[in-house]
């Protein structure tokens, strides 16, 4: 029987009982460093009619664009940023992440031109692309793979769920075979994976999230980004919300389903996110979703109380203990 969680990660130094990212950020480089997201001016198949119109029922028309583009090009962005995060957060380093919409959708000549514009400042030591499973081509991993051996660089797969009937429900657009094949073929070439999923998607229980969670720790993953689902203002699930035919996650239900979600992953993946950051001004529910901090206290404080961590229930067809003290070295 493995003993309470009582250790730190050898590489980047950690309390917390799950391997969060700025540990693991300051392990590599020795120092602070900051995520910036970048707005590349891209669209998205579920969008522009390749997949859909609309995109996801959880998107408005701004989607997760930030509008950025129309204004600054990529160098500007990054400079920007980068003095608001050295005040904040004494940042010394930073990570190029090209968030809005699908930042592999696009022709290769493109793309090239955008990361390597983003790596020109000395200060940026690794880019994060995000992406859909089903914007990925051989060509477009060409050229993660040429940049993964100069810089630090991982891809970031929005999956939402493992369960196909729920990408349907939500018109996510790609299935749950094509992440698969995109993780593999983004493996064969030594890229790092990070998949978000998102919690309380209509129809999902309990049970259903923590499938996810189960079959994320059996795929070749080196990270995770959770997000609650909240309703935006605008957007198809905002009309099934006001309906009556969709209903948020409480807090506590919320926080109780993280918690146990982190007990499937293996030790080694690196958690981006526990919940996401909803615009004040375009959310419409749950309200308790804005107060980031308490959020996270309330994970870290239900941990502690059912002394559970991050790879507690991974694999328990072999030895607990065994698994958990390769990782964690003082339990």
């Amino acid at each position: 029987m493995a003993k309470s969680f009582n250790g730190s990660y050898s590489k980047g130094m950690t309390t917390k009982r799950y391997r969060d990212l700025n540990s693991y950020l300051r392990g590599l480089f020795g120092c602070r460093v900051q995520r910036i997201a970048l707005d590349a001016g891209l669209t998205c198949p579920n969008r522009d009619g390749t997949k859909g119109i609309g995109g996801c029922i959880y998107c408005n028309a701004r989607g997760s664009g930030t509008g950025l583009a129309n204004r600054l090009s990529i160098i500007q962005q990054i400079q920007q940023a980068k003095e608001r995060l050295i005040r904040r957060y004494n940042a010394k380093k930073f990570i190029a992440y090209f968030q809005s919409f699908s930042n592999t959708y696009a022709p290769v000549d493109k793309l090239k031109r955008l990361y390597r514009e983003a790596l020109t400042d000395p200060d940026v030591v690794g880019l994060a692309i995000g992406t859909r499973p089903d914007c990925i081509s051989s060509e477009v991993l060409d050229l993660l793979e040429e940049l993964n051996r100069e810089t630090h660089l991982w891809v970031e797969y929005g999956l939402q769920s493992i369960h196909n009937a729920t990408l349907r429900r939500i018109n996510r657009g790609h299935t749950v075979e094509e992440f698969y094949r995109a993780v593999e073929e983004t493996r064969k070439r030594d890229i790092e994976t990070v998949v978000h999923v998102i919690l309380g998607l209509p129809g999902e229980g309990k049970e259903e999230m923590l499938a996810t969670a189960k079959a994320l720790g059996e795929t070749d993953i080196q990270g995770v980004k959770l997000h609650l689902l909240y309703v935006i203002k605008g957007t198809s699930l905002a009309h099934l919300y006001q309906q009556g035919k969709y209903q948020c996650l409480t807090q506590e239900e919320y926080v109780d389903i993280v918690c146990e979600f982190l007990t499937f992953l293996p030790p080694h993946v690196v958690i981006h996110r526990l919940t996401g950051d909803p615009h004040p001004q375009e959310l419409l529910a749950p309200a308790w979703a804005l107060k980031k901090q308490s959020n996270l206290t309330a994970i870290h404080q239900r941990l502690e109380e059912k002394d559970l961590w991050q790879g507690k229930r991974w694999n328990l067809h072999i030895d607990t203990t065994q698994s958990l003290c390769s990782n964690f070295p003082n339990i």
